[in-house]
């Protein structure tokens, strides 16, 4: 009981903390060491004995309890032991100096030998800010287009090689020549990832700058805005990073010129929601955050006699691409598309009016946790700017809600003034790395990647991405033996990590690189039990999606590995024909979806549980928490913005847009099983439908909505039961 009383005397002292931090171990190393120095002591069989006559003289000399200042004594094994589970301790310093993160712009001596010109082309979306970036990328002798998806670098691409303006397109899994003796073009399309900050050139267009403070995919547009050695740097962006942009090239010594661009043909926000599918019209795109949603409007849609497209992110480009060209073909049928907020960016639409399913999305926080929030103001104008494009059959854009409840809350998002943008993202470099390693040869990739991250200092215009997707694939790969940069090549493969299919693919690669066995074409068909049928399901449906992720990994690492992976040309042929698979699968969604029914818990339902991980309840809480006690160098530029964008609105209104939402998802889906029963018709619906609406009018607009409202969701929760 005394050495534990000691112990604790000993962690209090403020001399000890003060000698811990001289030492290296900040508040946190500091209290992690102890706990770890007291559970030696306490629990050990045999301390060493310089220990032991210590710890005796601390505790008793001759029966006697010392003063309290011996405890003192303590401290060189307590850092002895410190050092032993924290060997960085030892070269604190050097360490310090790697992961110093302050002054990024001297990372680029070859950008920092010229003076560039920054053009900022600031505009909402369909204002033709990128155009007349993308007019001067093609006058000049030499030019690189940097975009955040493989759609636009491939739409820059084309329009280039159109224009008779040749131009080479490079993105992680493809290189396409415009020369066929695979010369490299003057003019390069890519996603901007893969720009290259050693290669000289007239113009640079680096697109839709604003994610820069993405908290994923932020480093990107940092090194490219940063590093590109162009003679003129132009930028595409919302307003709201001007301020950022400007500031960040102060500190390079070069200065920003801003070309306002206004948008070109109007758009206007409904005063009525669309209430009922009944009331869609041609042109009419509908909104949805997520694939269970996809599914069940799409199925409604059709149940109506209307044929819909079908658009969400983890669809390949090729079958978006068909399903976009569907939708604009005036001699289609089908006028109708339902689509999640990929039409965000990177397809060209000709839709008349947005409706949004809902205004509530599921996001990445800066930690890398999903939580389904409120959309942003930022990603409402992103989406809403689709309607009525420039150039189109029409002539003005139209944005209003399925639900009348969302529509005075999207209005009041819509008429917010985007937050400026307050931090640009970076990552830890593999030459970073590498040097880490030289100090530490015995943490594992993901420690080093940990203690870079908690020793990293940045300035206030930088936060350090989240990492956590590379610290999943090097814990998952830690066992298979490979050197440092093939490991940090891995950890850096574009997939997602909730597709467990891919990851284990990933897996095998790494197990049988790691033996040096080459990863042939039929090795992969294997795996993949290609050739394969088109889905008669969805759960069938998102295999092939996967398998296309697949074919996509392959692709990646063979532009890394060429010798490993050899087979490139193979398998993007067999990409192409599973794409066309795909599409047959996503033109017959609706038949997918009834074959899905019996067996919910593979279809629909596994994308619900894909997309909604967690209680909406949880969620919400956790965005509070992780807000409160986010504990980071900088403060996340993502939760001081979102932050921002919702000051203003009422928490109460904010609860009450998740109820109804909830609600909602769950009258559709048990309307769907009573018709399925025979104990509802269409009728009876739409009756239902009119007596909820007013009953809920009543609730809302009436003296004991707060009462009423309680009670109904208690009878609903009854009925669920």
């Amino acid at each position: 009981g005394e050495v534990l009383k000691n112990l604790n005397k000993f962690y209090k002292r403020k001399e000890i903390q003060r000698l811990g931090a001289e030492n290296g171990l900040d508040a946190r190393l500091f209290h992690q060491a102890f706990i770890s120095f007291r559970k030696y002591i306490m629990e050990s069989n045999s301390v060493s004995a310089d220990l032991h006559i210590i710890l005796n003289d601390i505790c008793c000399d001759a029966g006697k309890i010392c003063l309290l200042g011996h405890v003192d004594d303590l401290f060189p094994f307590f850092l002895r032991h410190a050092k032993q589970i924290f060997p960085m301790l030892d070269c604190m310093d050097d360490l310090r100096k790697i992961s110093d993160l302050r002054l990024p712009p001297n990372w680029y001596p070859e950008a920092r030998a010229i003076q560039r010109k920054i053009i900022f082309h600031s505009g909402p979306t369909n204002s033709g800010k990128t155009y007349h970036a993308i007019q001067r990328f093609l006058s000049a002798k030499s030019g690189i287009y940097c975009g955040p998806l493989k759609l636009l670098a491939h739409e820059i691409f084309q329009k280039s090689n159109d224009a008779n303006v040749p131009c080479d397109l490079v993105t992680g899994e493809e290189r396409v020549y415009a020369n066929e003796d695979a010369r490299q073009a003057a003019h390069i399309a890519c996603t901007i990832e893969m720009c290259s900050t050693n290669t000289p050139y007239e113009v640079a267009v680096i697109d839709e700058i604003q994610m820069i403070r993405d908290p994923a995919r932020g480093w990107a547009w940092t090194r490219a805005l940063l590093g590109l050695c162009a003679e003129e740097i132009h930028v595409c962006g919302e307003a709201a990073a001007i301020e950022l942009v400007t500031e960040l090239m102060y500190t390079t010594g070069e200065e920003v010129e801003v070309r306002n661009y206004e948008r070109l043909t109007p758009l206007t926000v409904l005063d009525y929601a669309l209430e009922s599918l009944d009331n869609l019209r041609p042109g009419d795109c509908i909104v949805c955050f997520s694939k269970n949603d996809i599914y069940s409007v799409s199925r409604q849609i059709e149940a109506r006699g209307l044929e819909c497209a079908v658009i969400y992110g983890s669809l390949p480009p090729g079958t978006k691409l068909e399903q976009a060209k569907k939708f604009n073909d005036p001699a289609d049928p089908c006028k109708i598309l339902v689509a999640t907020d990929a039409i965000g960016m990177g397809l060209n639409l000709c839709i008349k009016r947005i409706i949004f399913n809902s205004i509530m999305k599921p996001n990445i926080n800066e930690k890398g946790e999903k939580e389904i929030d409120l959309i942003t103001t930022s990603q409402a104008l992103q989406i809403s700017g689709r309607a009525g494009r420039f150039g189109s059959s029409f002539k003005q854009g139209e944005v209003t809600t399925m639900h009348r409840d969302d529509l005075p809350q999207l209005k009041e998002i819509l008429s917010e003034t985007v937050r400026p943008l307050k931090a640009a993202g970076l990552h830890p470099t593999a030459e970073q790395i590498e040097m880490f390693a030289y100090h530490l040869p015995d943490a594992t990739l993901s420690n080093l990647i940990d203690i870079f991250v908690s020793l990293s200092q940045v300035d206030g215009l930088y936060f350090v991405c989240n990492i956590d997707d590379f610290k999943f694939l090097a814990d998952m790969i830690q066992h298979i033996p490979l050197n440092l940069r093939s490991r940090y090549v891995f950890c850096t493969a574009p997939l997602n990590r909730k597709e467990p299919f891919v990851c284990t693919t990933l897996l095998k690669f790494a197990r049988q690189f790691s033996r040096n066995e080459p990863l042939t074409f039929d090795w992969l068909c294997r795996h993949t039990k290609w050739p394969l049928a088109p889905p008669k399901n969805i759960k069938e449906l998102m295999h092939l999606e996967a398998v296309h992720d697949v074919f996509d990994l392959y692709l990646w690492l063979s532009y890394r590995f060429m010798d490993m992976f050899p087979d490139a040309a193979l398998v993007r042929d067999i990409q192409k024909k599973l794409d066309e698979i795909i599409q047959i699968g996503v033109c017959n969604i609706t038949k997918l979806i009834r074959a899905s029914q019996p067996t919910t818990a593979s279809g629909a339902a596994l994308a619900m549980s894909e997309e909604f991980p967690l209680s909406r309840t949880k969620r919400d809480t956790g965005l509070i928490s992780d807000l409160q006690g986010a504990k980071s160098p900088v403060p996340p530029p993502k939760a001081l913005e979102a932050l921002g964008e919702r000051r203003g609105k009422s928490l109460k209104a904010h609860r009450s847009a998740r109820r109804e939402d909830l609600k909602i998802h769950g009258r559709g889906s048990l309307a769907d099983r009573l018709l399925r029963e025979g104990l509802l018709t269409q009728e009876m619906l739409r009756q239902l439908e009119s007596e909820w609406q007013g009953q809920h009018r009543n609730d809302r607009y009436g003296p004991s909505s707060k009462k009423d409202d309680r009670n109904s969701s208690k009878e609903m929760g009854k009925k669920k039961k």
